[in-house]
């Protein structure tokens, strides 16, 4: 160990400082760029999206560390060009200041080619557009040799042969063939979810793993992305696509009862460039809040699209991260938006249900229904006959001064609602209902708590936010920055009905907390929100915590197991539920209903073989 400190301290002392050479600034510029194999790929990749590439061609052997090799049909080099490719900071993608400060292309740095062709040995071959030939250069150990004729069509080939071959203390720390593979799978289809306008195959040890054709109409979209998420992803999303202001936001978002263990499924694109952002990840969490279960994550392939002179894209240098200029505004917006479209995971999305007409009258297609043989709701009974009847357990809801809602209007004799009307109840627990389609199952627990909590929330929403001083106001050791934040957060701490005062360089007092919050633990709550205004600027712990206690309080007072109910407030509780926000899962995440059409019942039972 003395020898190791004597040999730091001769390092620090005894060498002058000079110019390094531009080949090991180019190895050390790679450091930045080259992680892995999976680095190359994604920066020349990006290179052939910014050419105006449509067909993209990626072929790997021994999971990049021998070859990795990428053709397109994009605008080409010309040949006095290609040296110039491969010199660190030379780029056709900005040529001055405002260009780095609305950056509208994926790479700009000028950075990737020569950190490549620095850590292993490249060929560029090239042939731009109007070029009666193609031309071609090598790189080897930083030596760069002359262009001379190639065979090769419009557009673009990289070859990049024994990666990190003259770093061998950087080759040792590459993972197994098939890890490596895998970050290029993963990196890859990041960039196919990201332009589907372009095809993409990629093969690996000459095999095709993943051959994507361009998708351009919005049923193509969604063929890639279940390609790459997954069918079920797939049937279980919803199409998003909202507008504020400069800012877009479109894309597919996973059903609440489509969730993950892990944030595993969760793409971001803005202005096409694949990011991390904590911001956006922020505002999604924020918009599941209360449809997911706790630990649970949610799925989305979300694409936005802005002004690039709000996107600072380059505060990283892999580009992994951008920040925004105004992420507070962009975080409102983004958890507004996916709030509005959760709003309509309700049976079809259908707006309240009309009056509905007698059973018998509903059911034209020659079946007989399933509850044939039961006395059924005389023609006369409309909603708010049914509405009279659910009052009996809707008690939760008037303690809490919840208004009622006004009456559905009458429909068209004939229509079915999406839920159907009830034939029966199953074992105290579920509802079975009959509709258009088939067969409709309902759990009455669930489905009534979801009800109970929406009322409850828009009541308490309705209200001014009422504070209570603590008797005894808490004390809370924190940092000096976080000292600092809340003295310049005191407004946004109000609105949220904390009152807090700054009591010493690293010491805050809480006095006052929200009515509905005077039993919860103060100090655990202000950390919760000080860990979020840092994160993303802004927080919702206290409307979480809030409609945690609402959710608690619906479920308790929701209808129970085996209680009987009769075929009016069964038909109340179907009506409420497609009116209801949010009604296709509880408040804990938990489904509500599923259906089975007489197809699935048909295939079920041999009929018609």
């Amino acid at each position: 160990m003395s020898g190791f400190l004597e040999a730091r301290g001769r390092c620090r002392t005894s060498m002058p400082i000079a110019k390094l050479p531009s080949h090991l600034v180019n190895q050390i510029a790679a450091g930045e760029v080259v992680e892995r194999p999976a680095s190359v790929v994604k920066e020349l990749v990006e290179n052939s999206l910014d050419a105006g590439a449509r067909k993209i061609e990626v072929d790997v052997v021994a999971g990049g560390s021998k070859l990795i090799r990428i053709r397109d049909d994009g605008a080409g080099i010309p040949r006095d060009e290609l040296a110039l490719a491969l010199s660190r900071h030379a780029t056709s993608k900005i040529s001055s200041l405002d260009d780095l400060e609305a950056v509208a292309s994926l790479g700009f740095r000028g950075e990737a080619l020569p950190s490549i062709a620095s850590v292993a040995r490249l060929v560029l071959t090239s042939r731009a557009d109007g070029d009666e030939t193609a031309w071609q250069v090598e790189a080897d150990n930083g030596a760069l040799s002359d262009p001379r004729p190639a065979a090769h069509g419009r557009g673009t080939t990289v070859e990049v042969h024994d990666l990190f071959y003259n770093t061998p203390a950087r080759r040792k720390f590459l993972r197994t063939e098939r890890t490596e593979f895998g970050h290029i799978d993963k990196w890859l289809k990041r960039l196919a979810l990201s332009r589907p306008d372009a095809s993409i195959r990629l093969t690996h040890n000459r095999r095709t793993v993943l051959d994507l054709p361009a998708a351009n109409s919005a049923p193509d979209r969604l063929r890639r992305v279940a390609r790459i998420c997954g069918d079920a992803f797939a049937e279980q999303s919803l199409y998003v696509e909202r507008e504020v202001d400069d800012i877009a936001m479109s894309g597919y978002i996973g059903l609440p009862t489509f969730n993950r263990s892990q944030p595993d499924m969760q793409f971001w694109f803005v202005n096409g460039r694949s990011i991390n952002d904590k911001t956006l990840s922020h505002a999604a969490r924020h918009a599941y809040r209360d449809v997911l279960f706790h630990g649970r994550f949610p799925a989305y392939v979300l694409q936005l699209s802005m002004d690039p002179a709000l996107v600072d894209a380059n505060a990283h240098p892999a580009k992994h991260e951008v920040r925004f200029r105004d992420g507070r505004r962009l975080h409102g917006i983004v958890a507004q938006a996916l709030e509005e479209a959760l709003t309509e995971t309700r049976p079809a999305g259908a707006a309240p249900t009309p009056v509905p007409a007698a059973r018998e009258r509903i059911f034209s297609q020659g079946r007989m229904p399933l509850g044939a043989g039961r006395p059924s709701s005389p023609a006369s009974a409309g909603v708010r006959e049914a509405l009279a009847a659910y009052d009996s357990f809707r008690q939760a809801a008037a303690d809490a001064g919840v208004p009622e809602p006004a009456p559905a209007q009458a429909s068209e004799a004939g229509d079915v609602p999406p839920l159907g009307y009830a034939v029966a109840q199953l074992a105290g627990v579920y509802i079975l209902a009959e509709n258009a389609e088939g067969l409709v199952v309902v759990d009455m627990h669930a489905a009534h708590e979801r009800i109970v909590y929406e009322k409850l929330k828009r009541g308490f929403a309705d209200r001014s936010l009422v504070r209570q001083p603590l008797l005894v106001p808490v004390s809370v050791s924190v940092s000096e920055g976080e000292a600092n934040l809340v003295e310049d957060a005191t407004d946004t701490l109000g609105q949220i009905g904390l009152v807090v005062d700054r009591a010493g360089p690293t010491t805050l007092t809480i006095r006052e907390v929200p009515t509905l919050l005077r039993d919860a633990d103060a100090e655990a709550m202000l950390r919760d929100v000080l860990s979020d205004l840092v994160e993303a600027g802004r927080s919702s712990r206290v409307d979480d915590a809030c409609d945690e206690y609402l959710a608690t309080l619906a479920c308790h007072t929701s209808v129970r197991a085996n209680r009987r109910l009769s075929e009016s407030e069964m038909n109340a509780l179907l009506r409420e539920m497609e009116s209801t926000e949010r009604a296709d899962q509880c408040n804990h995440g938990r489904p509500t209903w599923t259906s089975i059409t007489m197809s699935e019942l048909d295939r079920l039972f041999l009929r018609g073989r």
